[in-house]
């Protein structure tokens, strides 16, 4: 299971989910909707979009644990 790790990076940073689209300039839905963990997907250009804003790697935004 892959798990999402924005909500943390977020709450790490201390900034909010309208900061963070707004240096990313995507919208504020996708990245909300990324923070409450209710997609099924991501694009590799809002993942770097995201890392950008976030001042992460792509590892940082998700995690890998077993079944």
């Amino acid at each position: 299971m892959i798990e999402n790790n924005i909500s943390v990076l977020i709450g790490k940073k201390r900034t909010t989910v309208a900061e963070v689209a707004k240096i990313a300039k995507l919208k504020y839905s996708t990245v909300d909707n990324l923070y409450r963990d209710k997609t099924k997907g991501i694009e590799f250009e809002t993942m770097n979009k995201l890392c950008f804003a976030l001042d992460c790697k792509t590892g940082d935004l998700f995690t890998y644990v077993p079944d």
